[in-house]
């Protein structure tokens, strides 16, 4: 009986290796010419000395995004425990997240394992955390844009589209006609408070968000997938419960947003979506909200410093 090889792996380094596809996976897989656009190369350095025994160098590849850019491979054809030694060759400066191939088939990548790191056009969509309501200078997201721009002017790019108020639902229903123009390689989905809040009327479920997130979600991915572009998931900052009243007809709580953050990461792992943990920055200090709910200035510095130690 022939062996089964549900997964499709794009590689374009040291997995085409005849001899580290021996050492990984005891034979030379099938292989099949293809190419991924939008994508350049850059060097890695390693020191897994497993790793280096293994491929014979120091230095492998890794992707960076690119407008324009096309980066040649092959897919090879892989059984679950041929994927798992790819994942344990792999070191942690890697992910495994899927990527569209200029063929049209989907299929696995080793990608940065910092996502905004290997990103060059960010389109940011959300509530208004990341529209930046309560600081003049834009909040979290206009410091990541100031400095992700800065770092490459010509080249990269980033479009924040948050609009108060707006839960996944409203972000899944407005994102895709808003991406085409903006080309983008990395979609930011901030999910924010507002897809936990309670309704105060029992018979007001219709306005509860909570058992619907995924389906938000799994909209949102297979938008961001169309175009090529890599998904990731801000989770929501911490809120003082002790300061907030009810609002037309919401009321917000710790259990709440704590229960969002729980599903958020289920549904990341789940699904190999890169999660970004922004909960704990302002946890236990209300001095950096304004209301209770909304990031200060230096809510936002700290959320933006804490954002940044995570992707560089």
């Amino acid at each position: 009986m022939t062996e089964s090889r549900p997964h499709a792996l794009f590689s374009f380094g040291t997995l085409l290796d005849p001899r580290v596809q021996t050492a990984l996976f005891g034979r030379i897989v099938p292989t099949t010419a293809a190419s991924l656009a939008g994508h350049t190369t850059r060097p890695l350095a390693i020191t897994d000395e497993s790793v280096i025994a293994t491929s014979g160098h120091d230095v492998h590849l890794t992707l960076e995004r690119k407008l324009g850019g096309t980066v040649e491979g092959a897919i090879l054809r892989l059984t679950d425990q041929e994927l798992a030694a790819a994942d344990d060759y792999e070191v942690d400066d890697y992910a495994r997240r899927r990527v569209l191939l200029t063929s049209g088939e989907t299929a696995w990548a080793y990608l940065d394992a910092r996502p905004l790191r290997s990103a060059a056009r960010i389109v940011i969509v959300g509530d208004s955390i990341p529209y930046g309501r309560c600081d003049p200078q834009g909040g979290w997201a206009a410091h990541l844009a100031a400095t992700h721009i800065a770092a490459n002017e010509t080249e990269h790019r980033v479009f924040n589209l948050a609009i108060p108020g707006s839960t996944l639902a409203d972000v899944a229903e407005q994102t895709p006609p808003l991406l085409p123009a903006r080309h983008p390689d990395t979609l930011i989905v901030a999910a924010g408070i507002n897809d936990s809040a309670v309704p105060l009327a029992a018979s007001d479920t219709a306005r509860d968000s909570l058992p619907h997130i995924t389906d938000h979600l799994d909209s949102l991915a297979a938008t961001a997938h169309r175009h090529n572009a890599r998904m990731v998931i801000v989770g929501p900052a911490w809120l003082d419960q002790t300061r907030l009243g009810d609002f037309e007809g919401l009321r917000f709580t710790t259990a709440r947003a704590l229960k969002l953050r729980a599903t958020l990461l289920t549904w990341c792992e789940d699904n190999h979506i890169d999660y970004l943990d922004m909960w704990e920055p302002l946890r236990d200090q209300p001095h950096l909200l304004v209301d209770g709910l909304h990031p200060n200035p230096e809510g936002h510095k700290e959320l933006f410093r804490h954002l940044s130690a995570l992707n560089c």
